[in-house]
């Protein structure tokens, strides 16, 4: 907006304050005339626009006694029982430091964007622990109705191939992801489970499946094939998919 167009709202009664930024200088309009300031962040604060943001956001995570987080330059290694977790928060603006057996993250003048992302910060470094203490389990289930579909483990547990779905002779692969193992139910029929430290790959390895056993050109309320999660959670303490 011009100096010129913004010298003329005072000839109008504003609802509230107005703030117009020029190169030179900042123009305040308000029900009682008009001000110049020669100060731009002067009017940031006068404005209340250091009210819109919280100073510090943080949130502390207590590290188990059997767990050991190291953190460098917002890369955070989890070490535990069942292995090795790395994730690297390098494409977040937050702080993250470690005080003794407590991890801190911290987000300094933040919005609300910025703030929400402490939350986030601290949850996948939860998942992390869990993971490398008691590890992540995801159960699916053989869904069919005529065509029986074929299951095989392959290269180690870490590969399913599947035929016979819905009598197709296409032979599917699905490879699982990193640290993430599976195997057929030895106790249940048409069972398969999926095992890992990482919770991110144990679901997406369960999704990939689940995509590549998708009925197409089809009309999906008849036809119910597929592979589907049932249970799903810590291992020994799964709970059931509704």
């Amino acid at each position: 907006m011009s100096t010129c167009k913004c010298l003329k709202l005072r000839l109008r009664t504003p609802r509230g304050p107005v703030t117009v930024t020029s190169r030179a200088f900042t123009v305040m309009v308000t029900s009682e005339g008009t001000s110049i300031v020669s100060e731009v962040l002067m009017t940031f604060i006068l404005f209340g626009w250091a009210k819109k943001r919280v100073i510090k956001t943080s949130e502390t995570i207590e590290v188990p006694s059997d767990v050991t987080i190291t953190v460098k330059a917002r890369e955070v290694t989890v070490t535990g029982p069942r292995g090795v977790l790395k994730r690297s928060f390098k494409h977040l603006q937050v702080d993250i430091k470690k005080i003794g057996n407590k991890i801190t993250v911290e987000v300094w003048w933040g919005t609300s964007l910025q703030q929400a992302t402490v939350r986030t910060v601290c949850s996948h470094i939860k998942n992390m622990v869990v993971g490398v203490t008691k590890g992540y389990q995801y159960n699916m289930r053989l869904v069919y109705a005529h065509f029986p579909i074929n299951t095989s483990v392959v290269e180690d547990n870490t590969c399913l191939e599947i035929r016979n779905f819905v009598g197709q002779k296409v032979l599917r692969r699905i490879k699982m992801g990193e640290g993430v193992t599976i195997t057929r139910a030895e106790k249940a029929k048409d069972q398969l489970e999926l095992v890992g430290n990482d919770l991110e790959q144990v679901a997406q390895s369960a999704a990939l499946i689940t995509g590549k056993t998708k009925v197409r050109e089809k009309d999906i309320r008849k036809f119910l094939d597929g592979v589907y999660v049932s249970e799903k959670g810590v291992i020994g303490d799964l709970k059931p998919v509704v």
